[in-house]
């Protein structure tokens, strides 16, 4: 059986969610009759690599992001229906095509929603309208829907009427080992004690209400790191320039050095997760695999993913509040570990996703 794979970046994964999702799927993928082909760009690789993990590729000469996204998940498309048994489609930025490829073709397409686009807060009216448009279209005309969280899942069927099928991210790819040398120089480079800070990691987004987070430990006088892409936005600019000279909270860019980043999370004293969209998040799912406590915002997204467990804020004070209570209020590391080992592996995931493919 060959089955496409399109919407992300490609692989190897160097961009968020989907493209860790992708990577996972083909490095899980011990069934010699599957095979996997995988769209990607050709604006983000300077070596093109033809096989990866068993995976074939394939490269489109369009960006996967920003405005040509929606003719990246064309080209792909109409490539996919000539090459491939089973369409694979990750998110729905493409999807308004739809009714056109139904037009001349019958493959089967799963489609993976992704957390609701339209609702997102950087998108302006007319983006959103048309996200809303593509989301309609792909469970209108996709054979099968997959969403990542429950609360998703309840939306498919309320808004249209529709089941689909639930299935989360892993997280597990996170646990690599890192020597007793290689921490004490990050903790120095860093200028961080083991279990003297919060962390927060994420794209610098208001829906992430990383202000919030920020004002919150500068209120209650609590150490912060925070990583993130400050400087990708007039947002993200804004916040660094305002706490630059904080004595609580350390701005901090984005680290894409998996061992330099487990050593962060691994030494911190609590994980603030801030996301209010997107279904379940996988720098969430990653974080719950360092048995830490975790405070996060109070929506049913992220309730749902840690079975709600963890600690809830919906403002500033009610974050501080948490700050100032012992942490043995919130002491829930290990139900945290618990629930990704349960949940979030890889390796379930990616046999959930196989059993999708043969399906009728």
């Amino acid at each position: 059986m060959k089955v496409a794979i399109i919407g992300t970046v490609g692989v190897p994964a160097n961009y968020g969610g989907f493209e860790t999702l992708v990577e996972q799927l083909v490095r899980h993928n011990h069934n010699e009759d599957l095979q996997y082909a995988v769209y990607c760009s050709k604006k983000s690789y300077n070596d093109e690599r033809w096989v990866y993990h068993g995976a074939k590729t394939e490269y489109i000469g369009l960006n996967a992001n920003g405005m040509q996204s929606i003719p990246y998940d064309i080209v792909s498309l109409v490539k996919a229906s000539r090459r491939s048994d089973v369409v694979l489609v990750l998110g729905v930025s493409g999807c308004a095509f739809l009714p056109v490829f139904r037009m001349f073709s019958k493959k089967k397409l799963i489609i993976n929603i992704d957390g609701l686009e339209h609702r997102r807060d950087k998108w302006n009216k007319w983006v959103r309208r048309f996200l809303k448009f593509s989301e309609k279209q792909a469970v209108k005309y996709g054979d099968i829907i997959v969403t990542d969280n429950k609360g998703i899942t309840d939306y498919v069927m309320e808004e249209y009427g529709k089941p689909s099928e639930l299935i989360a991210y892993g997280g597990d790819h996170v646990l690599t080992e890192v020597d007793d040398a290689l921490t004490e120089k990050v903790l120095k480079d860093y200028g961080i004690e083991k279990d003297g800070y919060g962390l927060a990691i994420c794209r610098i987004e208001p829906e992430n209400n990383v202000h919030l987070i920020l004002e919150a430990f500068e209120k209650a006088q609590k150490k912060l790191v925070f990583i993130g892409n400050w400087q990708k936005s007039e947002y993200g600019r804004g916040l660094a320039e305002k706490y630059k000279d904080s004595k609580y909270v350390k701005i901090t860019p984005a680290v894409y050095d998996l061992n330099v980043l487990n050593v962060i999370r691994s030494n911190c004293s609590v994980y603030l997760h801030g996301h209010s969209a997107g279904g379940t998040n996988p720098s969430l799912v990653e974080a719950m695999f360092f048995a830490k406590p975790l405070i996060a915002f109070d929506c049913v997204y992220n309730r749902e993913s840690t079975e709600n467990k963890a600690a809830y804020f919906k403002n500033v004070e009610e974050l501080v509040a948490i700050l100032d209570a012992p942490a043995e209020s919130y002491a829930n590391g290990n139900d945290m570990l618990e629930i990704a080992q349960r949940r979030y592996t890889w390796q379930t995931i990616a046999r959930q996703y196989e059993t999708l493919y043969s399906r009728d």
